[in-house]
């Protein structure tokens, strides 16, 4: 159920669950945004234990869950989200999820899509392909999700440079600095935009 006048968020995640612990920081107090919920594919991820550590309920699916039945889309409807956040999150999302939140169900992604993006593009794969194609600068772009990975209309992007003397793990480490930084910015302003209109 949801509290009077607050504003649910929905988090996936698969694996460490970082951007998902800034999400859980931001809003544990917050006036109007909770997260209500965190669903993972993996049950060795972090991010569940990060949840728990929050008293955020957390839920673990199958492959065969996701995309065979309504099981996980009936789990996630319980808590009315308003938002759905992909922290971090390597399946494609089902037509059945896409069907019910339209528009509600943002992916944040380590490079400037449309560039490095697609299947197998995540984690450390993306920033050695940026520095292997000699790019002078990298950053993030939050967007919408569709039926395809990584080609939603996008909602921001942010840029950092790429120094020559970069190894994968230290573009890495500077990306992911910007996707702490914006993430909760972008997914508040979503939500209480929203509540303005």
């Amino acid at each position: 159920m949801k509290p009077k006048n607050k504003k649910n968020i929905v988090i996936f995640a698969s694996g460490s669950g970082s951007n998902a612990q800034r999400l859980l920081e931001h809003f544990e107090h917050h006036p109007e945004i909770r997260v209500a919920a965190l669903f993972s594919n993996n049950p060795k991820a972090y991010a569940l234990k990060r949840a728990e550590t929050f008293h955020v309920p957390a839920f673990l699916f199958s492959r065969d869950e996701f995309y065979n039945t309504d099981k996980v889309l009936e789990q996630i409807q319980q808590f009315e989200p308003d938002l759905i956040v992909l922290a971090g999150f390597l399946w494609l999302v089902p037509q059945n999820l896409l069907r019910a939140f339209p528009n509600r169900i943002i992916n944040i992604h380590p490079a400037l899509l449309p560039k490095y993006g697609g299947k197998g593009m995540h984690g450390i794969n993306v920033h050695a392909a940026v520095i292997q194609a000699q790019e002078p600068e990298s950053g993030i772009t939050i967007h919408y999700i569709n039926e395809e990975y990584d080609k939603g209309e996008f909602i921001l992007q942010e840029r950092c440079p790429v120094q020559p003397t970069d190894t994968p793990e230290e573009l890495a480490a500077r990306v992911l600095q910007l996707e702490h930084q914006h993430l909760p910015l972008i997914v508040e302003k979503l939500l209480l935009q929203e509540s303005q209109l």
